[in-house]
């Protein structure tokens, strides 16, 4: 029923000409290529305990999505069956295995805790961003890139991530020591789920001598989690002790920092990790790296940044 769901569809897109397929790719991009730095803006200029709590939901659904992806090892719609052509170049952007879907995990993570955190102070906010979890979510089984239950399940396991993250935020939100014990609680579970994903068994099967799927080249999308979630633990428990940080709201060159930081940034992600760390350290490793650094950065680095060129006479007290 799936494929045969994907086939309708592939069959709507050729008879329409392909005039939506950008429409649905834009999408789908917008989802895992510029969303995922939305939480670092918040952070760094419009809310601080927010911004933690998108940052901790994003990267733990990075993981989450990967354990579930390595542990089920599901062939992408093409595999399984010849008479799938993916739209465009949406192929490309298709890493990892097929279930959950990778891109709806990223929109249902952010567009959700969005939807959360401005259901009662901007209400059309919110909305807009559940039709946009339910867009970027279409939009993988239009492009023909995921199954249906790669979509949904991908939206529930994010969901439900939302949710736990928002009632640990609310439960022990300024509590140190128990942030300190579920920070070493994190480490422990990254260094379990490396050894998991790393040692586990994976289906090698092989047609006309070639590998269908390379298990090495699916596990990338889940190293770069785990460095993420090291990156926001490491980081976040300097900041509680250490660094203090306060977003100076009032002050001129604010909005300023916070492009150029961001800017730093996407740079970083999308050039200069893969022109390093990842050509040194290999396609893995490196992702691993790539996410930790980036996270010590958007949490350690660039926060000193603002607090040393945002002066503190020119803030506005709340």
């Amino acid at each position: 029923m799936d494929i045969d769901y994907l086939l309708l569809l592939q069959g709507l897109r050729e008879a329409t000409g392909g005039i939506f397929d950008e429409l649905f790719n834009a999408i789908s991009k917008f989802a895992v290529d510029i969303l995922p730095f939305l939480p670092f803006i918040i952070f760094w200029c419009v809310d601080k305990k927010w911004g933690y709590r998108f940052i901790t939901t994003i990267f733990t659904g990075e993981v989450i999505n990967g354990i579930v992806k390595l542990t089920v090892c599901a062939y992408r719609p093409w595999i399984r069956s010849d008479l799938i052509e993916p739209a465009g170049d949406s192929k490309v952007a298709a890493t990892g295995y097929s279930f959950p879907s990778g891109h709806t995990m990223c929109a249902t993570t952010m567009y959700g805790t969005t939807a959360v955190w401005q259901w009662k102070r901007r209400r059309a906010i919110a909305i807009f961003c559940i039709v946009m979890i339910a867009l970027t979510g279409f939009s993988r089984n239009f492009l023909g890139v995921h199954t249906p239950q790669d979509v949904l399940v991908g939206m529930g396991e994010s969901l439900l991530i939302v949710f736990i993250v928002g009632f640990v935020a609310k439960k022990i939100g300024g509590n140190d020591k128990a942030l300190d014990i579920l920070t070493l609680v994190g480490v422990l579970f990254i260094i379990a789920v490396i050894f998991y994903i790393m040692f586990k068994p994976y289906p090698m099967d092989y047609v006309d001598g070639e590998l269908l799927v390379d298990p090495l080249k699916m596990q990338k999308d889940c190293f770069g989690g785990c460095g993420g979630v090291f990156g926001l633990l490491v980081g976040s428990y300097i900041e509680r002790h250490y660094l203090h940080y306060e977003i100076p709201k009032g002050a001129p060159n604010l909005a300023l920092l916070s492009c150029v930081g961001l800017s730093i940034m996407i740079a970083w992600d999308q050039w200069f990790a893969g022109a390093t760390v990842k050509l040194l350290l290999g396609n893995n490793w490196g992702n691993y790296a790539a996410k930790c650094i980036l996270a010590l950065f958007a949490i350690l680095v660039w926060p000193l940044v603002i607090k040393k060129f945002c002066d503190k006479k020119d803030t506005v007290t709340e």
